[in-house]
């Protein structure tokens, strides 16, 4: 039979296990509790918004209320003195019938439909990056047409610049020709003057607009090499771009259009009357607007405002070249009118003077021969059987009248002083005969030594008239040189 434990007194611990052991009990239930909170409340935070998770020591319709709160419509008051519900700013999903919107709603763990979601992001990602890559394909190739463009714009006005320059050249070689020509002038005509001047003013200014020319070139040469390499990186770069969409199912102008933008790179023209267009993304290397992208539409941009710069320059010094080339030649021919106006001015001084001078030539010579009749006339006859009585000084009436020395009759000295007059009026006639004869042969020379001047500069105008003709080209003129010219042939 069981023994009967003493009834303990009243205050005293009638627990029986050990102190120790229940501690440990109490210890073990009071972790099991702690854990089975912490997990409950690490499992429903894992599933609700980061902001809704519920504060342990405030109350829980307390906490519900507090988070709902913001979520409600403001009600505002207008100028009328009525109001105006609005939902509160930002992301979420607005519930009009109860007047709520609550926020968006990011879960921390993954959802069941997360590989569907994620399968769905990927193809938007991949989506994403064929647009990008479209539409800078379709950027680049823009920026290739415009290039395209530009070099047929330069290479047109190239075309016209290097037609101005051959002019010039043929302009050089018909100044050369017509200094050659003119070379052709009697020794006489070959006194410097301002027809020789206005050449080598000429030679000068084409030789200036020669050099202008040649640094048109050169700078329009050099423009075209970097357009054509810009091309080639544009080119490249659309290429490297189409690689990653393998579906074009709508053309690329449709894809700036649709992008709102019809062109990078022209900034000049008017912008199109559609709502703002897509704004150009930063360059991504692994994007599908890379830095090489970038840089080609940056270097694009630059070339078109210089081409279109230096096509306004360059059509310009070709108009003002042109102008100023006719403007030289015109003064040059003008100049070399007037000298042919002034060489038959000349010539017809020295006609008139020559056929003064040979009317009185001629009655020079008329009256030197009437001096010469009438000195024979006073000397008499050669023979003595030619004589006459009445010409004899031994005559009868002379021989009786002479007997006296000083009764000598002054016939004879007379005859012989008339004729040594006579002989003397011949001589000075004679002179001047000489002198007259010698001054028309230098002026008939100086007449056709003006002549030969008149025909030179009337060549070297035709000249100029005919090889500075549009249709005359460089070639052409080369080959009909003015050493095919000679005096005989004027």
């Amino acid at each position: 039979m069981p023994a009967v434990a003493p009834q303990a007194e009243r205050g005293q611990d009638t627990r029986v296990g050990a102190p120790a052991w229940r501690q440990e009990a109490l210890a073990t239930t009071r972790r099991a509790h702690l854990l089975t909170d912490r997990c409950g409340q690490e499992a429903v935070t894992m599933w609700q918004p980061k902001d809704s998770v519920r504060d342990p020591t405030v109350a829980h319709h307390l906490c519900r209320a507090a988070s709902i709160d913001p979520w409600r419509f403001r009600v505002e008051m207008l100028k009328g003195g009525g109001t105006l519900e609005q939902p509160p700013p930002g992301e979420g999903v607005t519930l009009w019938k109860t007047r709520m919107k609550p926020p968006a709603w990011r879960a921390r763990l993954p959802l069941p439909p997360h590989r569907d979601a994620r399968a769905m992001q990927t193809a938007e990602v991949a989506q994403a990056h064929a647009r990008g890559a479209r539409l800078a394909a379709a950027r680049l190739g823009r920026a290739q047409h415009q290039i395209n463009g530009q070099l047929r714009l330069l290479l047109r006005q190239r075309e016209a610049t290097d037609h101005r320059l051959s002019e010039v050249r043929k302009g050089l070689l018909i100044n050369h020709q017509s200094v050659k020509l003119r070379g052709y002038r009697p020794k006489s005509e070959k006194v410097p003057d301002k027809a020789d001047s206005m050449l080598t003013w000429e030679k000068e200014e084409l030789k200036a607009m020669k050099r202008t020319m040649e640094n048109d070139m050169e700078k329009s040469e050099a423009l075209l090499k970097a357009l054509a390499t810009c091309r080639d990186n544009l080119v490249l770069c659309c290429k490297e771009r189409l690689q990653a969409v393998e579906l074009m199912n709508q053309p690329l102008d449709k894809v700036l259009e649709q992008a709102g933008r019809h062109s990078w790179v022209d900034l000049s023209r008017p912008p199109t009357p559609r709502t703002q267009g897509h704004k150009t993304p930063p360059p991504d290397p692994v994007g599908s607007y890379t830095p090489e992208c970038a840089s080609a539409l940056d270097e694009a941009k630059r070339l078109l405002g210089e081409s279109n710069d230096a096509l306004v320059d360059l059509a310009k010094n070709e108009a003002d070249i042109r102008e100023q080339q006719e403007l030289v030649s015109d003064r040059v021919c003008a100049s070399l009118a007037q000298k042919m106006r002034e060489t038959t001015e000349l010539k017809e001084r020295m006609n008139m003077t020559l056929g003064l001078m040979r009317g009185t030539i001629h009655r020079c010579m008329k009256f030197n021969q009437e001096m010469y009749v009438t000195r024979g006339l006073i000397k008499g006859p050669l023979s003595k059987k030619h004589l006459e009585t009445r010409e004899k000084l031994d005559r009868p009436l002379v021989r009786v009248y002479q007997r006296h020395v000083g009764t000598q009759l002054p016939e004879a000295m007379r005859l012989a002083q008339g004729t040594d007059l006579l002989q003397r009026h011949i001589s000075h006639v004679e002179k001047n005969l000489n002198q007259l004869l010698s001054s028309r042969k230098h002026l008939a020379w100086s007449l056709h030594c003006k002549k030969l001047g008149h025909d030179v500069d009337f060549n070297v105008v035709r000249l100029r008239l005919r090889q500075r003709h549009p249709h005359v080209c460089y070639e052409q003129a080369q080959h009909q040189d003015s050493t095919k010219f000679y005096p005989g042939d004027l």
